[in-house]
């Protein structure tokens, strides 16, 4: 019997409403779901619902003074949590608790074997979120929440964070440039928002060389991300030979997102998927979860999703974008 990939998503996520024209907006996950229930192998997915994630494992990451400031922003109904460009509103906290939450039902999926692998659709995104404050569209930083759920709950000690979203993980970065049992690789536009994810950023003190920044030029494509893949990112990550992979999943390095300038098209996240697919095989049973960050061109987003999404899932059926 062959083990399904898992998809976590949840009406909640749409619940998180920003200001209008934001770009992080719930038609980004509507828009992806209309794609992927037309898909033939749609079916094929495990769908698990996530819950609530609890303060215990947000604490690993974030500090408890910015939790209770963030959920009160939230249900007080402020318009924005500490920069104006995260755009909340009473469901957010909700919808947030729910975002670091999926990754966490996911991980339980897979380590006890009802998934190969899992994908979570979901928002508010969360690469930006620092110990200590929001960021760019972010509340709850969720990869970093997952990894050390992964370490903490499920007693894995090597974890691997790539992250290919067009904007760097200034969050996921700070959470361990001190750590070397979590590797964070991360490809993305530079000089470009947030300023963070210089080559030189390679961790400090014991988790020096943990961190792997591929600063890319605007107008970067295929080619040049395939080199930095394979000259930078596979050699490090085999190194480490990590335990477990996580992807924080953005699509707005695509040519068609309107928040970038990098030109990647939708058959270089399947080869990007296909290459860290070999790594999690290679050293981590296959164990891989990636995570939802950005994607801001509704029709690019979903076809890249439905392609990863699809990679994951190893289907013998047809791919329809």
């Amino acid at each position: 019997m062959n083990v399904p990939t898992a998809l976590a998503y949840s009406p909640v996520f749409l619940a998180h409403q920003t200001a209008a024209g934001h770009p992080e907006s719930p038609a980004r996950l509507t828009a992806a779901l209309a794609l992927l229930e037309r898909q033939p192998w749609y079916p094929e997915l495990l769908q698990v619902l996530p819950e609530s994630a609890s303060p215990e494992w947000l604490q690993e990451i974030h500090t408890p003074a910015y939790l209770a400031r963030a959920e009160q922003a939230c249900l007080s109904g402020q318009p924005y949590l500490d920069t104006p460009d995260v755009s909340i509103s009473t469901d957010s906290w909700t919808a947030a608790l729910h975002a670091a939450g999926a990754g966490l039902v996911l991980a339980d999926a897979v380590l006890e074997g009802r998934a190969r692998n899992g994908f979570g659709l979901l928002r508010p995104p969360g690469h930006h979120a620092e110990a200590d404050a929001a960021l760019g569209f972010c509340l709850l930083n969720n990869i970093a929440i997952l990894a050390r759920y992964l370490q903490r709950r499920h007693g894995l000690n090597r974890v691997l964070i790539l992250d290919w979203d067009v904007h760097h993980g200034n969050g996921t970065q700070h959470s361990f440039e001190a750590d070397p049992t979590v590797m964070y690789a991360s490809l993305h536009q530079y000089p470009y928002y947030p300023g963070t994810g210089a080559a030189q950023e390679r961790g400090t003190g014991p988790g020096i060389g943990s961190i792997i920044n591929c600063p890319m030029p605007a107008g970067a494509g295929n080619a040049e991300y395939t080199q930095a893949f394979q000259q930078h990112i596979l050699p490090a990550v085999v190194r480490f030979q990590p335990e477990f992979v996580l992807i924080s999943a953005g699509f707005d390095a695509h040519y068609r997102d309107p928040l970038a300038d990098i030109r990647l098209d939708t058959a270089c996240y399947r080869w990007m998927s296909l290459r860290i697919m070999e790594v999690a095989d290679q050293y981590a049973d296959g164990r891989l979860i990636s995570l939802l960050e950005g994607g801001y061109h509704h029709q690019a987003l979903a076809e890249c999703i439905a392609t990863h999404l699809h990679t994951l899932s190893d289907s013998s059926a047809e791919l329809h974008l």
